[in-house]
């Protein structure tokens, strides 16, 4: 293999593990690479379909065909500030009531740091019931429906129906990313009416989401900030992101 195609996997293997990367951190990447060349790899690798160009940077192509990109890839992204989201939003669950916990990696160490105390569990996310099945006191239902092979979730009309038989005192929801034209969105359009039905069926939405996920845009809308109560972050938030949530009375924490 030669150095050029080497630099190329390299450079999807990259964006892969990342989901999305900026032109500024490929060249930090390869500081001995021309940003020419750089950007004709990218222009090769976009035709080619194992990469998708996007203004500044590249998207994997997992996250941009809606599959939001394998969980076992997301599950060793960001993990200190996701493991910083999962602690803080620990600390928001309601004793003896019923919850909606969403699939996803945040939502999964979420699961594992759950109290073992009185609750009514709902998840949709394979992972977050395997951790959740290590408590004594909760009750966890997973909803029927079909597999998310990606995302490792249950998801489709049979999951909607079963949600929508239940009143939910919080949902702790996982997105894609976030931006202000088109609000909270995710790589999947079913998935994303799952989601809607869980905010419509409970008395507060938490929305957990690191910093990473600000200014990113998947394909499918979930809801913009009037209908979240609650963002659980790592702590680095834009200013730009806190003075929204501040016009619309949303907590963050």
């Amino acid at each position: 293999m030669d150095s050029m195609e080497t630099r190329r996997n390299t450079i999807v293997e990259l964006i892969n593990e990342n989901g999305t990367v900026t032109f500024s951190q490929l060249k930090k990447a390869f500081p001995n690479v021309s940003e020419m060349t750089l950007r004709t790899d990218l222009k090769l690798l976009d035709e080619a379909k194992k990469i998708v160009r996007i203004h500044g940077g590249a998207k994997s192509v997992q996250v941009v065909i809606g599959t939001d990109d394998y969980l076992s890839n997301r599950s060793v992204r960001n993990i200190p500030a996701k493991q910083k989201v999962a602690e803080k939003a620990v600390s928001l669950i309601r004793r003896d009531t019923t919850v909606f916990l969403d699939s996803g990696s945040t939502a999964t160490l979420m699961a594992r740091q759950f109290p073992d105390q009185s609750n009514l569990i709902y998840t949709t996310g394979l992972s977050c019931a395997t951790e959740l099945a290590n408590l004594s006191n909760p009750s966890v239902m997973l909803p029927g429906g079909r597999l998310n092979r990606y995302s490792q979730s249950v998801y489709g009309i049979l999951a909607v129906k079963e949600l929508e038989r239940v009143n939910f005192s919080q949902t702790f929801l996982g997105v894609t990313g976030y931006s202000s034209s088109a609000g909270f969105t995710c790589g999947s359009n079913e998935e994303a009416i799952l989601k809607m039905t869980a905010i419509k069926q409970s008395e507060q939405t938490i929305v957990l989401m690191d910093s990473s996920k600000i200014g990113m845009k998947s394909t499918f809308c979930i809801c913009g900030l009037e209908k979240v109560d609650v963002v659980v972050s790592d702590g680095n938030l834009p200013e730009e992101f806190l003075e929204e949530c501040r016009r619309f009375q949303v907590t963050v924490m």
